[in-house]
């Protein structure tokens, strides 16, 4: 995974210590260097990068406290991450600073720095390293949501200003209309590239025509247009208004995107989309936003269903109509067993979230459902229950390999 950004680490040692800072656990001072962490001092703390605490003795809990507050008061409460060591009275310190931020409401914890005591200390900072990356980077990501969220979505409307206040992201809302006036002024010979590799690749071509495919290339051409000139890293589409206005669909602009790496939503769903997002980001991997078609509880098996799929992620697919309307281009992937992971997040706050890891175990081609569809079987925990127990939404996300441990430590850390 490619995140640019820094991170550094802030050595911290007591006024009254005889040891200067930089003869105190030199060699892991040095470790945390090829990690890709930069030293920097006290009064270097307050820039926009994410700061990890390197307690290296005893009586530093209030100077710590302190600098954090200067940092809250620029940047808000941030999760703390504290480094510890066995010496100079390291590791009490840190306890200390811990639970006073703990009582205070604020996520955080003690990475043990100790290859004999802690064997995994090195991974664990690794792993630190990576999902702080992470929410930095959700913080200068900017969705652009096309059209206001589907009506349906009653339970997938939150307030802009939560998404900032609990991700960080940004959201540039814009007009669907304008959205169809460009894919309008989208040329034939702007897109036969792309429709060419669409057509040829495609193992069978049902119900549409070369007009509809044409029309749904150029909305393809129409929204990466739109993504080059409001500078978005993502977008959220409210699709079904182009099926009502212009008779077409955007299942495989959506779909060709994702393979590009410009995360694409459906139906304005912005929650889905966040989380295709934080997902890609976390795991490098693309993500699959669908419909839960059918649930079988006995046996822990939940069908998903949706008429696009990035192409990168199936074996092949045919070209069909899409399915609620019959117009337009639908794409019915095929893709291959093997371990999944599935997730939602949710909630008023969104601070919710449910994730299992999961394998394909069947493919479908039911015509009264979405034409993509796959048979998932949760494994671990998760039960296909607490979708109907307790639901986040009306669609779920499906990403290759099982990472829902990671998901939630992630998750834990950051939102709690």
């Amino acid at each position: 995974m490619n995140i640019e950004q820094k991170i550094c680490f802030v050595p911290f040692a007591s006024d009254i210590t005889t040891t200067p800072s930089t003869q105190i656990a030199v060699d892991l001072q040095n470790e945390l260097h090829h990690f890709g962490m930069e030293h920097i001092n006290e009064n270097d703390l307050l820039g926009n990068y994410p700061v990890v605490y390197f307690v290296l003795t005893g009586g530093t809990e209030s100077k710590i406290l302190n600098l954090w507050e200067k940092r809250k008061e620029k940047f808000g409460s941030e999760p703390v991450l504290l480094l510890a060591h066995s010496g100079h009275n390291s590791l009490p310190a840190a306890l200390e600073i811990l639970a006073r931020f703990q009582q205070e409401g604020v996520n955080g914890k003690i990475i043990f720095l100790d290859d004999a005591l802690n064997k995994e200390c090195w991974h664990q900072v690794e792993q630190a390293v990576k999902h702080f990356k992470v929410y930095y980077k959700l913080k200068r990501t900017r969705i652009g949501l096309i059209g206001r969220p589907s009506d349906w979505l009653v339970a997938s409307m939150p307030q802009f200003d939560t998404i900032t206040k609990t991700f960080g992201t940004q959201i540039e809302q814009l007009s669907i209309d304008e959205l169809k006036n460009k894919i309008v002024e989208v040329k034939d010979e702007e897109i036969e590239e792309a429709h060419h590799a669409f057509v040829s690749r495609a193992a069978e071509i049902k119900e549409p025509t070369k007009k509809e495919i044409k029309n749904a290339v150029k909305v393809y051409a129409a929204l990466k247009h739109m993504i080059k000139q409001y500078q978005l890293d993502a977008v959220s589409v409210r699709c079904f208004d182009l099926v009502t206005g212009l008779k077409t669909t955007g299942c495989f602009a959506l779909a060709k995107l994702n393979d590009e790496g410009v995360i694409a939503g459906c139906e304005g769903d912005i929650v889905s989309t966040l989380g295709m997002i934080w997902a890609n980001y976390l795991t490098d991997q693309i993500v699959w936003m669908a419909n839960p078609a059918s649930i079988d509880e006995q046996n822990n098996l939940i069908w998903l269903a949706h008429c696009s799929i990035p192409i990168s992620m199936v074996n092949q697919y045919k070209l069909r109509s899409h399915f609620e309307s019959g117009v337009g281009v639908g794409i019915e992937g095929e893709l291959s067993k093997g371990k999944v992971t599935a997730l939602r997040l949710g909630g008023k706050e969104l601070n919710k979230i449910w994730s299992s890891n999961a394998e394909i175990i069947e493919n479908g081609s039911d015509e009264n459902l979405c034409r993509t569809q796959v048979c998932v079987k949760l494994h671990g925990s998760a039960k296909v229950s607490d979708l109907l127990n307790e639901p986040l939404g009306n669609h779920l996300l499906m990403l290759r390999g099982s990472y829902s441990k990671e998901i939630h430590s992630w998750w834990e850390f950051f939102i709690g």
